[in-house]
């Protein structure tokens, strides 16, 4: 019986401690490698507006999150300041979150704006980069999208 207690106590440490240092992918669009943007480098989106896929070998990790860039400089900037490269929303679609929940985007359709990167879903059915810029209002977008995400990043939706 004390062994079975033992290790019962033993397996819920271990899944306790587990559950602890896990990455928390509930406010961050990641795959089960912990790969943010589906690859893409942050720092072309937001240095260059452009959407480029990174590569394995310019890669960091920041808060237990994979980041890809194309170029040993783009790393060294991102390493630099990583906060200013971050996609809003943990990288999911700002007009989901705008309308409360959260979607994983096309890595092609963004916004830079205010010196922040926007992604968005885009599928054979809805273009969410259109749809937030035909509201023509940013701000109030951004406003709601921003009140909605105190309460989505803590949910895996």
């Amino acid at each position: 019986m004390k062994k079975l207690v033992k290790s019962t106590v033993l397996i819920l440490a271990i899944m306790v401690a587990t559950t602890t240092f896990a990455q928390d992918n509930k406010a961050n669009n990641i795959d089960n490698s912990n790969i943010a943007l589906q690859g893409y480098s942050p720092v072309s989106y937001l240095d260059l507006g452009i959407a480029q896929r990174g590569l394995k070998q310019y890669k960091t990790e920041h808060n237990k999150i994979v980041y890809y860039f194309t170029s040993s400089d783009q790393k060294a900037k991102f390493d630099k300041n990583p906060d200013k490269y971050l996609p809003q929303f943990g990288g999911f679609c700002a007009f989901g979150v705008y309308a409360g929940a959260k979607f994983r985007p096309d890595p092609n359709k963004f916004i830079v704006k205010d010196g922040k990167y926007f992604l968005y879903l885009y599928n054979i059915e809805l273009d969410a980069q259109q749809l937030w810029l035909a509201e023509n209002n940013h701000n109030k977008l951004l406003s709601v999208a921003n009140t909605n995400w105190k309460k989505l990043s803590k949910t895996y939706n």
